[in-house]
């Protein structure tokens, strides 16, 4: 059964909404992004996450101090490399880890490969900022690869609308959502409510 994570939140509101409506991880983005967050930020937003809502925390090309810092502060469950980390400095880490890879080609797919990780997240390329761009990517792609369903995360341009097709195509372990549950930039508690019932519609 798939799972969901609610990816850049940043008010109360929208993580006990996300909550509510049945999400598995909540994403806290500490890289630069319009939905960065500050540790103590992060720290406030996570009391309200319940045992068993995993807690993830996105950074992209961090220092080993800031990662400490937010794995230990928030506290954090996992942490979600999404720049040019190498695997030598994530395994250094020594933290539950997903590492994001920006799709274009199948040899970006075949890069995951490479990382010794948890979880790998394949994302549209971003645009502004890393990841988070609303696009989708071809995801026939991560058919050609041998990566265990039970590892992958889709990302990129998930929405109510298309998350059954994303669901039925891939069926990754789960999907990352972030600008498909925003108006004008900002979470939409209705969407956020409407993308987890399609997906739970999809998946049942």
């Amino acid at each position: 059964m798939t799972k969901v994570k609610i990816c850049g939140l940043k008010e109360q509101q929208h993580v006990q909404a996300a909550v509510e409506a049945g999400a598995d991880a909540i994403g806290f983005v500490f890289a630069p992004s319009k939905r960065r967050v500050t540790v103590e930020q992060a720290k406030q937003l996570a009391k309200h996450v319940p045992d068993g809502v995993l807690k993830i925390g996105v950074f992209v090309n961090p220092s080993a101090e800031e990662l400490r810092t937010a794995v230990e502060e928030v506290p954090l469950d996992y942490v979600q490399y999404h720049g040019e980390e190498s695997p030598e400095f994530i395994r250094q880490q020594g933290y539950p880890a997903i590492k994001a890879l920006s799709v274009r080609s199948a040899e970006d797919v075949q890069m995951a490969a490479s990382y010794d990780v948890d979880y790998y997240l394949f994302d549209a390329p971003g645009t502004n900022f890393k990841g988070g761009s609303g696009h989708t990517f071809d995801w026939t792609l991560l058919e050609m690869v041998g990566i265990p369903r039970e590892k992958l995360i889709l990302a990129g341009g998930l929405q109510a609308e298309n998350i059954e097709e994303a669901v039925s195509l891939v069926s990754p372990f789960m999907v990352d959502v972030s600008s498909g549950v925003e108006t004008d930039g900002v979470k939409d508690i209705v969407k956020i409510n409407a993308f987890i019932q399609a997906l739970k519609k999809g998946r049942a």
